[in-house]
């Protein structure tokens, strides 16, 4: 999936913006600043959560993908760091506080117009709190190899795959 549409109006000076060969592809650029425009990449961060033989899901509430699990995750503010937000987006989704304890993957791909195009995927463990779905989640549930749930995400099934050969994070 392409990036969302290029900027079309310079930011700094209003000025209509032109595609121009800029470090060998194109890019908008303002020709009245001077200036060149890339588009940075969204970027999520995820963590899977370990209970024995059995990974914490969170089942979507809301489009894409609603009514499908995936890994508690979301977007990487920018003064943030990535491990942070995976711990708070795992609170904020199921109530439980992790610790995070290692990085699984990076992940690239953009899976729609409103996603990430990167998501780095961390290993964490339980330290507190309650289970209980919330935010844009209505389900959280700890599931075994071999009952998982319909899976939203390319990254949740890449975490996935990885943990179930055994090549995730450790126990």
């Amino acid at each position: 999936m392409a990036l969302s549409e290029p900027f079309r109006y310079c930011p700094y000076c209003a000025d209509p913006l032109v595609i121009k060969e800029t470090w060998g592809r194109p890019v908008p650029y303002c020709q009245a600043c001077g200036r060149p425009f890339f588009q940075d990449p969204k970027v999520a961060a995820a963590v899977l959560v370990q209970d024995g033989d059995r990974i914490l899901l969170v089942r979507r509430a809301v489009d894409p993908y609603r009514g499908q699990w995936a890994l508690p995750a979301g977007f990487v503010d920018a003064d943030e760091d990535p491990r942070r937000a995976a711990a708070r987006e795992c609170q904020e989704e199921t109530g439980l506080q992790v610790e995070i304890t290692g990085l699984l993957d990076v992940v690239f791909g953009l899976e729609h117009a409103r996603g990430a195009s990167i998501v780095i995927i961390y290993c964490g463990r339980v330290r507190g709190g309650k289970l209980q779905p919330a935010d844009d989640v209505d389900g959280a549930a700890f599931f075994r190899r071999d009952a998982l749930p319909p899976l939203a995400f390319h990254a949740t099934r890449v975490a996935i795959k990885r943990w179930k050969a055994g090549c995730g994070c450790p126990g």
